[in-house]
């Protein structure tokens, strides 16, 4: 009997992340707005909070970059689009790095539930049924869209359909995001989403 061939999977690492050029302020504030956005969906899905993007930047030894509440919470602030003007109006690329490994890093751990999600998305469409009956897709779309606007800043509130599309969008990208070299995806989609 032959040996079974295993697969291993190279850590994800910042190196990975390459530019071909250096995003200008513009594109870094599109990339902040994107990637508070795929932390929210993770938080609303998961349920996870800053314990475990400390937990991850800790594993991934990125703590130079994000090693304490403030420092996440100031990255988090800076999007744009939060109500808050508080927190650090900056996202430099090495912080977008970090953000996206542990990003990715956080969806490989949720796997399981973002698979099962995403499969009873497809159920309740096939089916023609409303996805947020399905408990789990309910709960999610419940935490996406309150959460969303209890931080998001906009002159009027985001439409229900908007929020729905939106939380359902980010909930697919976070199943290639978990997959294997998800952090290269995720890098290639914010450069892609920059310049929109």
């Amino acid at each position: 009997m032959r040996p079974s061939l295993q697969t291993v999977t190279a850590p994800a690492s910042v190196q990975d992340l390459t530019l071909t050029r250096t995003p200008d302020g513009q594109q870094l504030e599109n990339i902040k707005s994107h990637l508070d956005l795929i932390l929210l969906a993770l938080e609303s899905l998961s349920g996870i909070g800053s314990e475990a993007m400390l937990l991850a930047a800790k594993e991934l030894n990125l703590e130079k970059v994000i090693g304490d509440r403030v420092t996440l919470w100031r990255l988090r602030q800076s999007n744009p689009l939060r109500k808050s003007s508080g927190g650090r109006k900056k996202l430099d690329v090495e912080e977008a790095r970090s953000l996206v490994l542990i990003i990715c890093h956080l969806a490989q751990q949720e796997q399981d539930n973002i698979r099962r999600a995403c499969a009873l998305l497809e159920q309740m469409t096939e089916q023609g049924k409303e996805p947020h009956r399905a408990a789990l897709l309910g709960d999610y779309l419940d935490n996406f869209s309150n959460t969303y606007q209890e931080r998001m800043d906009e002159e009027s509130p985001a439409p229900p359909e908007f929020l729905v599309r939106l939380a359902f969008k980010l909930l697919i990208d976070l199943l290639f995001y978990g997959a294997t070299n998800g952090h290269r995806r995720l890098w290639l989609a914010l450069m892609d989403h920059a310049t929109e």
